[in-house]
């Protein structure tokens, strides 16, 4: 079967079933991707008619400025607690973090190890030096000042072995 129109744009040589079969195919292509948008406008619907349920605009207008001030106090508390985190931040570093202790028996005369020496020491190193002497007269307590994991006065060897631990190498 000719036909005047198909000849008319070039297309008179092609068997008009074949038109027919690709015209089909196009419209079942079309039929599902029109089947597809409808379920996924019903469940874009269904959810739009939930959201909306019982409410109107000026309900939907608090609720979206309830959200926002909710927001606003959220911030503001975000930022109060940052600030408040520097602060506990600044004064912790002041705090005795580090602690090192050496037991010791002074005088080779009494048993049990009483004297010792205890270093504080902040994050920066600084602090003092605890060094009690126990000894059959009585008990001494002594301090000496840390700055920077240095001490002016010159330590003894417990001493010196309880600034090590405390800061952080225990060598012995």
């Amino acid at each position: 079967m000719n036909s005047d129109f198909l000849t008319m744009i070039g297309l008179g040589g092609i068997d008009i079933g074949y038109i027919l079969v690709g015209i089909a195919a196009v419209l079942l292509i079309v039929l599902i991707l029109l089947i597809v948008l409808l379920v996924k406008y019903t469940k874009i619907k269904k959810r739009y008619e939930k959201f909306m349920s019982g409410k109107n605009a000026s309900s939907l207008e608090n609720d979206i400025q309830g959200v926002f001030e909710d927001m606003k106090l959220l911030k503001t508390n975000t930022d109060r607690n940052k600030k408040d985190i520097r602060i506990l931040y600044k004064n912790l570093e002041k705090t005795f973090q580090k602690l090192g202790i050496v037991k010791y028996d002074a005088f080779n005369q009494m048993g049990g190890q009483l004297s010792f020496s205890l270093a504080l020491l902040d994050e920066n190193n600084d602090g003092f030096i605890i060094n009690s002497v126990h000894s059959s007269e009585g008990c001494y307590s002594y301090t000496k000042e840390i700055k920077g994991g240095t001490s002016a006065i010159s330590l003894g060897a417990e001493e010196e072995r309880a600034l090590s631990i405390a800061m952080g190498s225990s060598a012995k």
